[in-house]
């Protein structure tokens, strides 16, 4: 490889790894445990990734590829940056995202080399599909770090929605099926949080 296509390569990582830096602005709609602000898309993911590392022992699929998950869980928001966050209760809202996340993947996966960008945008893919086990544990993951936001922010962002028990119930479906040794607590946590006034009954 000559010097010129070396530098051209360099430089579409160097204008993605900044663009990346844009996620750290995308305010989601879920607080830190302290209450003192809400969380941005960036420091979700680095969250998911390393909760994924604690609970990858209570998988129901055993032999899936870490590697792999952490990957989709560091890589399944870029879009955000482009795409923004909504809350993910609002389902008319969540609708019209799908697109604006898919046009916001071929932008900013495309500002890889064509090798990284396809195995970016594969790995967003995937985790969208929810086809593979390790994506089915990701999306577990992505719905229970924030459900232990919630319960540990007294649900304050559920009673600013009036969100219902059975809405987050159904949300967190995705654990049940790829991480069964966690879904009786986290329906007790579900059940305390609308006994306690966090949800709508």
């Amino acid at each position: 490889m000559n010097d010129k296509k070396e530098q051209e390569i360099r430089a579409r990582k160097i204008r993605f790894i900044l663009e990346a830096d844009k996620l750290k602005g995308v305010v989601r709609n879920t607080l830190l445990t302290d209450q003192s602000r809400y969380e941005n898309a960036a420091e979700h993911s680095w969250h998911l990734a390393l909760t994924a590392l604690i609970f990858f022992d209570a998988a129901a699929v055993k032999n899936m590829d870490l590697t792999r998950i952490l990957k989709m869980l560091l890589v399944h928001d870029l879009v955000e940056i482009d795409a923004g966050d909504l809350l993910c209760y609002n389902e008319d809202q969540r609708r019209r995202q799908a697109e604006k996340e898919q046009k916001a993947a071929e932008r900013i996966f495309n500002l890889l080399p064509e090798d990284q960008a396809d195995t970016l945008s594969g790995l967003w893919e995937e985790f969208e599909a929810r086809q593979s086990p390790e994506a089915r544990f990701a999306h577990a993951i992505d719905r229970l770090q924030p459900l232990l936001q919630a319960i540990h922010t007294e649900g304050k962002t559920w009673r600013l929605h009036n969100i219902r028990k059975e809405q987050v119930l159904e949300r967190m479906q995705p654990i049940r099926d790829a991480l069964p040794g966690l879904w009786g607590y986290v329906t007790e946590l579900i059940d305390a949080a609308a006994d306690s006034g966090y949800l709508i009954q």
